[in-house]
């Protein structure tokens, strides 16, 4: 036993075989990096996400509001992007004269200007996730070329010797078997994490479109959310 192993298939595996695993343990550090990454972003947004809504629209105003999401978060945040963005475009929208974009009704100004914000915080949320599409994909793939690539080593190398006793076929096919295991051992990892980062993603931008939603009713229609006893209570702003 002392002749077979993972050792073994390092030390007798010519360049093609030595490449393969490289690969292989490079694709691993990376879908584990991005999943440690990507996992630790999702608790800290969930985490923002449960107190966000609640403490801007429980504001007396609007800068207050902006002053507690700026508050909750020493990263980005989401919110308080939509929350800027939203009060710029009706900022620009009323101010700017004779330009492009004074033709456009006021609600459908801010609805672009919330989808373009939107689609950069969704873009920064999916960083990385192609990484583990791209591995879960593959990984198996080149573990069973490694496993294809072995074996046909392995035959030539019994053909050589003329052994062909199942003591000394198992060995080499064995080994070569290795390859495809490592590719399993990338793959599935990678496949798993991207499923449930892409769960964990989807629920945050549903939240994210409902306080999107929220901030349109607010600067399209003039008026102001203000805490009531017991839930939001919506109040005309005074002219």
């Amino acid at each position: 036993m002392q002749s077979y192993g993972i050792a073994h298939v390092w030390a007798q595996g010519d360049l093609v075989t030595r490449a393969i695993a490289l690969a292989l343990l490079i694709m691993s550090i990376l879908s584990w990096s991005v999943i440690a990454v990507k996992t630790w972003n999702v608790v800290a947004l969930k985490r923002l996400t449960r107190s966000a809504e609640q403490s801007f629209w429980y504001s007396g105003d609007f800068d207050e509001g902006i002053g507690k999401l700026d508050g909750d978060t020493r990263g980005d945040n989401p919110f308080l992007t939509l929350a800027r963005s939203g009060q710029e475009a009706a900022r620009h929208h009323r101010q700017t004269q004779q330009q492009l974009r004074d033709r456009m009704d006021v609600s459908d100004w801010i609805t672009r200007c919330l989808k373009d914000s939107m689609d950069d915080s969704v873009a920064k949320m999916q960083s990385g996730l192609a990484v583990l599409a791209s591995i879960g994909s593959t990984a198996q793939f080149v573990g069973l070329f490694g496993t294809v690539w072995g074996i046909y080593h392995a035959l030539l190398t019994i053909g050589e010797t003329g052994q062909t006793s199942i003591g000394a076929v198992a060995g080499p096919v064995g080994e070569a078997l290795i390859m495809t295991a490592f590719g399993l051992f990338v793959a599935i990892p990678a496949v798993l994490g991207y499923n449930a980062l892409t769960r964990a993603n989807r629920s945050i931008v549903t939240r994210l479109n409902r306080f999107a939603h929220s901030l349109h009713a607010f600067f399209v229609t003039g008026e102001r959310l203000s805490p009531a006893k017991g839930g939001l209570r919506v109040a005309a702003q005074g002219q």
